[in-house]
């Protein structure tokens, strides 16, 4: 009878831990059934891939109820676009691409990424559309131009009847650049929802059932959830700055500026420092663009200009042609597919008209240096005049600069007799009558 009492009392226990465990595990799913937000409002390029595959990563290890997506793009980089169109499509978790706030647009890459999206939502006053392919590089020939848009065509079509959206409309805006506003776009099936905001938005998706890329339905529960701001890193802000080709340019600008600092005043250190440092961040940038490293032929031709008229002083011609090599280098530098992914004419022309002037001008600074007379040191001494204190037959004593110094004479000289020294063996002056020297 003891021993029955005993096991009931520890199976009771059992039971209720258990109980309080299961309701620990219940409270932390709750806990987790949060909406995870991130915001882009750039171009799209390789570290926009990567902060968007981060939030989808964290977004489906915490078991996140959405992943909510503010966006605002001009577009950017076809390879970086597909690259997100991948991660959203193999996401566990429901994205939802909010084109926000108003004023905004998702054109070219980012008319791919909303159609991507399980949820694809705009706010009043936005617009979408113009994704016809641009390839990197100039003008393309008709075939490669034809192989281009049916690769994007077709991608778009894959994503959009899977979407259950309009196919021929959305086909329409990569073969003929159709542009749409939101009304446009809800009236044609190319989004799901107009909301002016994110509680509006939240609020018409409650219970709307989505069909995910691979078949299955899951119906939305959003109102009411918390969200959960998902940041760049210190690392991705970083480097979308320098993503910026105006500043990619600048870096590289500024750079190639001080490493000129340090090679003409060797042992200055900082600006060799910081030139390498510039440099390095320019090529790092470069090499994520799409650079034409031709340009860079372009760039460092200026230099060599510039060279050239601080050493024969052609009156500015040489450097204005240094000056307009290195503004069209820098507009060839970067050709991105939209003319945000390239430099800006004022941003070339503000670099390179003072980059010319500073650097002509620390040429000639540097060239007159080296052929102006030394005057310290013992080479200073070469050329100076002096007076015979004594007797020169050949030795004697010669007064120079306040001091007396040991003298030998190629010919006899009087004391009192001025001489000329032409040169220093030790402390030792070789010097010549001052009237056998041709004025």
């Amino acid at each position: 009878m003891t021993n029955t009492l005993r096991t009931t009392k520890r199976t009771s226990v059992y039971i209720a831990l258990w109980v309080c465990l299961a309701a620990l595990g219940a409270g932390s799913g709750s806990a987790s059934a949060q909406v995870l937000k991130i915001v882009v409002r750039d171009t799209i390029h390789p570290i926009t891939d990567e902060y968007i595959g981060r939030a989808l990563q964290k977004a489906a290890q915490e078991k996140d109820q959405a992943v909510l997506i503010e966006l605002s793009t001009p577009g950017g980089l076809f390879d970086s676009t597909r690259n997100i169109i991948e991660k959203i499509v193999a996401s566990p978790v429901p994205v939802i691409i909010y084109v926000t706030p108003g004023g905004s647009r998702a054109a070219s890459a980012g008319f791919f990424i909303l159609e991507a999206a399980d949820v694809a939502a705009m706010a009043p006053g936005t617009n979408t559309g113009a994704a016809h392919p641009v390839m990197a590089g100039g003008k393309m020939d008709d075939v490669m131009k034809e192989k281009m848009e049916n690769d994007a065509a077709a991608l778009m079509r894959s994503v959009v009847s899977k979407r259950a959206r309009n196919v021929a409309v959305a086909e329409s805006a990569v073969r003929q650049s159709k542009s749409f506003t939101e009304q446009e776009a809800l009236s044609n099936k190319l989004i799901d929802v107009i909301a002016s905001d994110q509680a509006e938005l939240f609020k018409q998706l409650q219970g709307k059932t989505v069909h995910r890329f691979g078949g299955q339905a899951l119906t939305l529960d959003l109102v009411g959830k918390p969200i959960h701001p998902f940041e760049m890193t210190l690392k991705e802000r970083i480097l979308a700055f320098m993503m910026d080709p105006n500043i990619a340019f600048m870096l590289f600008a500024i750079g190639a500026l001080a490493l000129y600092a340090e090679f003409n005043h060797p042992g200055a250190v900082a600006p060799g420092v910081v030139g390498l440092i510039f440099i390095l961040l320019a090529g790092f940038a470069l090499n994520l663009l799409p650079t034409r490293y031709a340009a860079l032929i372009l760039i460092f031709g200026s230099f060599a200009l510039f060279a050239l008229e601080a050493k024969f002083a052609t009156h500015g011609v040489v450097g204005i042609g240094g000056i307009a090599m290195l503004t069209l280098g820098a507009l060839l530098l970067v050709d991105g597919p939209i003319p945000e992914m390239r430099v800006n004419l004022w941003t070339a022309l503000a670099v390179s008209i003072p980059f010319g002037l500073i650097t002509v001008f620390l040429m000639n600074v540097a060239l007159r240096a080296r052929r102006n007379k030394i005057t310290t040191g013992a080479q200073g001494l070469v050329g100076e005049t002096g007076i015979a204190r004594t007797p020169l037959l050949p030795d004697g004593k010669v007064f120079l600069h306040g001091e007396i110094w040991d003298a030998v004479a190629s010919s006899n000289i009087e004391s009192g007799q001025r001489v000329v020294v032409r040169h220093l063996d030790g402390l030792r002056l070789h010097v010549d009558p001052a009237s056998a020297v041709p004025r």
